[in-house]
């Protein structure tokens, strides 16, 4: 117990001192230049101290279990025990870690689903749409996109192709996709691709990427363990692009076919 309020101590001084220039910010332009005392002080302060001790146990959490829990999948999954002695002792090869792949797309899934931040922006997206677009298809389709990038991720890892590659393809295929989506779709679908890398998506995949690297051979965790961040960043807008055409594209066809058969008759 004592070690506990010891870490809670001193992770919430250093939180302090993170969110200090945000607050003396918004007090310098509240009492200064609008010179207007807020509504509802007190509830401000309070809220502020729950704020306080919020991000102070989420960055324990982190530091407690999620880093080391995607580090200790990324090593059990790499282990000679589950790959193979005989299969490891050939050599390095993509195929042997299907398993790492797999893992690594339930966790990006699941963890998107799961990202507070997502919620909010499918909610509001619903609501102004008036729902046409469906928060929980939008949810999916993004998770869909973290799912495929965080296991393409792994496989870069593994592979110790260059960075670069993937993403100068990925933003490639964004940018076509831009131009020939609506242009209702294309800022949410942005938007999509920056609420994923947050407060729960965030540590888990970093640590799987930090751990995979540290267990391949021949990998570097500071080389090769990050960068899974940014396919989690680049193919949901790929995901949302691509599932706007696709519904646009079914809805013609019903119509069509509509309009056919009101022909025939």
């Amino acid at each position: 117990m004592a070690e506990f309020i010891s870490t809670f101590a001193g992770v919430a001084g250093s939180t302090l001192l993170d969110v200090g220039p945000i607050i003396a910010i918004l007090v310098v332009f509240q009492f200064a230049v609008l010179r207007r005392r807020p509504a509802h002080l007190g509830r401000i302060l309070v809220g502020f101290v729950y704020v306080l001790i919020g991000l102070t146990l989420f960055l324990i959490g982190l530091e407690e279990a999620l880093f080391p829990v995607g580090e200790t999948m990324a090593r059990q999954l790499t282990s000679p025990e589950t790959i193979g002695p005989e299969r490891l002792a050939d050599g390095i090869d993509w195929s042997d870690y299907l398993l790492v792949y797999a893992f690594a797309a339930a966790i990006g899934f699941s963890t998107t689903v799961a990202e507070p931040s997502l919620i909010a922006v499918a909610i509001k997206a619903e609501e102004i749409s008036g729902g046409t677009i469906g928060a929980a298809g939008l949810r999916i389709a993004v998770a869909v996109g973290v799912a495929v990038g965080v296991a393409l991720g792994c496989f870069r890892i593994v592979t110790g192709t260059p960075l670069a590659w993937y993403i100068i393809a990925a933003y490639a295929v964004v940018i076509v996709q831009t131009f020939r989506a609506s242009r209702a779709i294309v800022p949410l679908a942005y938007d999509s691709g920056g609420v994923t890398t947050s407060t729960v998506t965030v540590p888990v995949v970093a640590a799987l990427g930090l751990g995979l690297a540290a267990t391949v051979p021949g990998r570097s965790p500071l080389v090769d363990g990050f960068g899974l961040i940014a396919f989690a960043s680049v193919f949901p807008i790929m995901s949302v692009l691509g599932f706007a055409g696709a519904s646009a594209w079914f809805r013609r066809r019903r119509s069509g076919r509509g309009k056919s058969g009101e022909g025939r008759s």
